[in-house]
């Protein structure tokens, strides 16, 4: 198992949330994630529709697993997301985090995130601020 696996691992094993949201990871390497989830009956608000904060948190999670696998402790700066089509229920997420700068203290990821018809549900970017820190 490379640096980065063990780095997402950890996360894993640590993150209720993600746990929670059932998240998969599906692809990691040097500052790039991929995880997917499946939209469930209480991630729904009172219109019908998912929670934004459900795609919010999905992003969220694949951002943090690109920007801190090379087992630098990083946290979120600033963070944008832009809803592009309703999800539903049974609807099946799939979150791509790519690695638009790698700097020495900060780093900037866009992360797209489609349904499981290959439809763009939502587009995120995120800054995060390195620490210096060991994550494992």
């Amino acid at each position: 198992m490379n640096i980065h696996e063990k780095v997402i691992e950890h996360m894993m094993d640590h993150d209720a949330f993600s746990q929670w949201m059932g998240i998969e990871v599906l692809g990691i390497k040097e500052g790039y994630s991929k995880i997917r989830m499946t939209i469930r009956e209480e991630m729904v608000n009172g219109f019908g529709i998912v929670h934004g904060g459900i795609p919010f948190s999905l992003a969220d999670s694949a951002f943090a697993f690109a920007c801190n696998n090379r087992n630098n402790l990083s946290v979120a700066l600033d963070v944008t997301i832009t809803f592009t089509k309703a999800v539903h229920v049974g609807d099946v997420l799939t979150a791509e985090a790519k690695e638009v700068h790698n700097g020495r203290s900060t780093g900037v990821y866009l992360i797209t995130i489609i349904n499981q018809n290959d439809e763009q549900v939502a587009l995120f970017k995120g800054t995060c601020f390195r620490t210096g820190k060991n994550l494992v």
